[in-house]
């Protein structure tokens, strides 16, 4: 990676992290490979700097990576998994260390707010510690057999070479909730990061190899690769990956799902969302107008979670619409690092047209404009990468609706009737990620939470789609995937079961009572 001049506080940061002058695109640890693959530069979508170039991996780098990735898994899986839970732990230390400074690097690189940045540095020391915690609780189960003196049990052992392909939105978290948890599972990881988000990348590979080297984890456990599409889809067609974790788009995980899918592998899909919140005549908008406001804008709309549609009671449509729309009066969009700012910039220039040309598909299909947002000109907004987001009044077929724009895009819809009217205008997309219900009717909460109500993989009560508790179970269904990352048994996806059954007697009775005279 050859470091460009950058802002002297940008570049005293790259250096804290331990990102010196280089020129590396894969690593097996502590072990850089000189690669000279497909530059990939990293432009700050901030000020429109180009922060630092990189050379990707080619294939014979991703050869040596995944040869290195299977050495290291025949030791890695032998280590008690409380001793890997140890490892882990002193990641997330080494993560509260460098928090300041990682969480600076994502709000420079990405965009999204310094305190977002910081936000999501913290999933990953949590996810640490939830998974440090797990690594005594990889629990099977006991069972009861139908011959005398034998015992039954199941039990997990590690998959092997895990894979895992990341996003922009969130260039850190995201491989974090994998590797944490799959590293106490005693599988070793290769992760190829979005190219938009290089850097930081690099130095969450340089933070782990710091824990790793001191604790004699051997090289090949935590692995990089830094590539564009081309080593994604060979991931996906590689038998030595038992399971691939692809965050993104749905486009993307159904070309990765198929791949994977035809080998008979795992895949583990964290797809688009449509995510919808119902406001209901008893709602409290004390507690709708900051949730809404907060996930349609935060990350500049760009969070997989982040509010789409908003469904309202026609009885309560006009004071909502005019609340929204004098919230969105005071957002203040800007430096992501600096924290007087809502909002920052998209991640490019390509997103910044897509966001427009949806707008302009809004107004075709007869949707309504209560605030129309656009790109920001002017010294403060060089980059290109900034808009000011939108609100608009259209109906739930229409086409551009039924399609996930990633950026801060907020459609209105009205709903009469009942809540069961909302729940079904709500389901009616593709998507099924987040969901929540703003209501004091413990009735439509409960509906909402049942099995006629939201079919999304989170649905909330009285707060917003945007956002999720690492303790919890993380995904959603149809197109959104039906993967699950981070808390409660997501674990489970990074192992595989095995029944085993003991005979402690003398004789060998077989099941179901068969008998076999010799």
């Amino acid at each position: 990676m050859a470091l460009t001049a950058v802002d002297s506080s940008i570049q005293a940061l790259l250096n804290q992290l331990g990102i010196e002058e280089m020129n590396h695109g894969a690593s097996t640890g502590s072990k850089w490979m000189a690669t000279n693959g497909t530059k990939f530069e990293s432009y700050s979508p901030s000020n429109g700097a180009l922060i630092a170039s990189v050379n990707g991996a080619t294939e014979s780098d991703y050869e040596a990576v995944i040869g290195q990735a299977q050495e290291a898994y025949k030791s890695w899986r032998t280590v008690p998994a409380p001793k890997r839970g140890e490892v882990v732990r002193q990641l997330g230390v080494k993560l509260r260390e460098y928090k300041e400074p990682l969480g600076k690097l994502v709000s420079y690189e990405m965009g999204k707010s310094y305190q977002e940045g910081l936000g999501e540095v913290q999933e990953m020391i949590d996810i640490c510690d939830f998974a440090v915690g797990l690594s005594r609780q990889l629990n099977g189960s006991t069972l009861h057999s139908e011959r005398p003196a034998h015992r039954m049990y199941d039990q997990y052992h590690p998959l092997g070479v895990v894979g895992i392909i990341s996003a922009f939105n969130f260039p850190v978290a995201v491989w974090c909730w994998n590797t944490a948890l799959a590293w106490i599972c005693g599988d070793v990881c290769v992760w190829k990061p979005s190219e938009k988000t290089p850097l930081t990348a690099i130095a969450c590979q340089k933070i782990a190899a710091e824990v790793f080297a001191e604790n004699n984890v051997p090289e090949g456990v935590s692995n990089l690769i830094i590539s564009g599409a081309d080593l994604g889809i060979a991931m996906s067609n590689d038998t030595r990956f038992p399971l691939v974790s692809a965050t993104g788009s749905t486009r993307m995980g159904k070309a990765v799902s198929e791949a994977v899918g035809r080998r008979l592998g795992k895949s583990l899909l964290e797809l688009g969302g449509n995510n919808a919140v119902i406001i209901t005549p008893t709602a409290d908008l004390k507690l709708v107008i900051p949730g809404v406001v907060f996930g349609a804008v935060g990350t500049a709309g760009q969070r997989c979670t982040s509010t789409r549609r908003l469904i309202i009671h026609e009885s309560i449509y006009n004071q909502v619409k005019d609340s929204i729309a004098k919230a969105y009066e005071q957002i203040k969009i800007g430096d992501p690092l600096d924290e007087s700012f809502h909002m920052g910039p998209l991640i490019d220039e390509d997103a910044v047209n897509t966001y427009l040309s949806a707008i302009e598909k809004v107004k075709a299909e007869g949707g309504k404009m209560v605030v129309e947002g656009g790109k920001l000109e002017g010294e403060a907004y060089a980059s290109g990468c900034y808009v000011s987001p939108s609100i608009a009044e259209v109906e739930n077929g229409y086409e551009i609706v039924q399609h996930e724009t990633f950026a801060p895009l907020l459609y209105l819809i009205k709903y009469s009737g009942d809540v069961h009217d909302a729940i079904e205008i709500q389901n009616n997309v593709k998507q099924g990620l987040s969901s929540a219900i703003f209501t004091n009717n413990v009735r439509e909460s409960e509906l909402f939470l049942s099995a006629a109500g939201s079919d999304c993989g989170i649905a909330n009560v009285n707060i917003g789609t945007s956002g999720a508790e690492i303790g919890g179970a993380f995904g959603g269904e149809k197109e959104t995937g039906g993967g699950r990352e981070s808390g409660s048994d997501a674990w489970k996806i990074y192992m595989r079961r095995q029944t085993n059954t003991i005979n402690y007697s003398t004789e060998l009775p077989l099941a179901q009572g068969i008998k076999f005279d010799f």
